[in-house]
């Protein structure tokens, strides 16, 4: 069996389809896989780094206004689309698993030149270009909240097993260690993804000492692209965090965005959260933690009301709480699906057995 991913852009995209081609290949190792993806994404660093083949096609982000990229933009598609059939026919694929972004649009439309099976799966609360187009040309669509796409069946994020298999409690000391946090007190985990950590860090920068001086503790993920602020007692700041399902553990509350694969996993392992949806997209990101928050598993604030005072007060306000903090966590844990990789996985099975069947 090949299994042909497409998928790119970001790593919310990208995780999970690396997530699944693990799972696939861990439960069969005479499955081969591959990726479309573009040329401007993460792919090259993320899907490489994974050791699977990366076809990068001259697949384009839609253009917004009139300009040189737009007059391109026709021409370019097309080319990536011839890129990606070429890709499908060479490897015989049984199969194209899609998670959106628009470097998926030129596998997604080969998948349907070539009469390859193509399974769409949408991860936020408002689907985007690609998978709104994809789905047009197959009814193997999937998406975690209802109503997104039409006939879509309810699943969730496939997560990398590390979070999927996370025991908190067990595993906290140990967490605290890593980052030499103090083993009693309350940890507060700040982190703004790979597209909105620069605004979260201004914030931060205003509010570390009061919270340090109340005897919270910070871990804080800064973004690899941004300057390293200097640490010092109860303050733990990193450039990035290689093991995100530690840092859950430590922590007691999280500040973050609210991209779909941070959603999936807060509510997986239980954690709190202050959710700052990222203000681009088409809100999006306000929708995919919006569940969370009616649950009672979170707060969310938005990004532009977000300001050093409101991030003192009211973490404060929760850690200091820890009949709260756990109401909240367990309410979160209620909306987490551990499970969604193996159901993804029997998914693409089903899917791939049923062409063989010529059903």
């Amino acid at each position: 069996m090949h299994v042909v991913f497409a998928a790119g852009g970001t790593a919310g995209h990208l995780e999970p389809a690396l997530t699944t081609a693990d799972a696939l290949v861990q439960r069969d190792r005479t499955t081969a896989v591959s990726f479309i993806g573009g040329s401007r994404g993460l792919e090259a660093e993320l899907v490489t780094a994974r050791g699977y083949p990366l076809v990068a096609t001259t697949a384009q982000p839609f253009p917004r206004r009139l300009s040189a990229s737009a007059v391109a933009f026709p021409f370019l598609t097309i080319e990536g689309v011839w890129q990606a059939a070429a890709h499908l026919r060479a490897v015989s694929a049984d199969v194209v698993v899609g998670f959106g972004g628009y470097a998926a649009v030129p596998g997604y439309a080969a998948a349907w030149l070539t009469r390859t099976p193509l399974i769409i799966h949408e991860a936020n609360s408002r689907a985007g270009f690609a998978n709104v187009l994809g789905a047009k040309w197959t009814k193997n669509v999937a998406s975690v909240h209802p109503g997104v796409l039409a006939r879509a069946l309810p699943m969730g994020l496939p997560l990398r097993p590390s979070v999927a298999q996370l025991d908190v409690a067990e595993q906290r000391s140990a967490a605290r260690q890593m980052w030499d946090l103090p083993d009693q007190g309350p940890v507060v985990l700040i982190f703004g993804g790979s597209q909105g950590a620069r605004h979260l860090n201004d914030v931060v920068a205003g509010s570390i000492q009061a919270l340090t001086d109340a005897g919270v503790s910070v871990l804080h993920a800064v973004g690899r692209n941004n300057l390293l602020p200097d640490p010092h007692p109860n303050y733990r700041p990193v450039a990035y965090i290689d093991h995100m399902d530690m840092a859950y553990a430590a922590a007691d509350l999280v500040v973050c965005r609210s991209g779909a694969m941070t959603c999936a996993e807060l509510t997986a392992v239980g954690v709190p959260a202050i959710y700052v949806p990222l203000p681009i997209g088409n809100g999006e990101q306000a929708g995919n933690s919006r569940p969370i928050v009616d649950a009672g598993g979170g707060l969310q604030v938005a990004d532009e009301a977000l300001t050093s005072e409101w991030l003192t007060t009211t973490a404060l306000t929760l850690v200091q709480d820890e009949g709260r903090l756990q109401t909240m966590a367990s309410a979160a844990l209620c909306l987490g699906d551990r499970d969604a990789g193996e159901a993804m996985v029997r998914w693409v099975g089903d899917v791939v057995e049923q062409r063989r069947k010529g059903r």
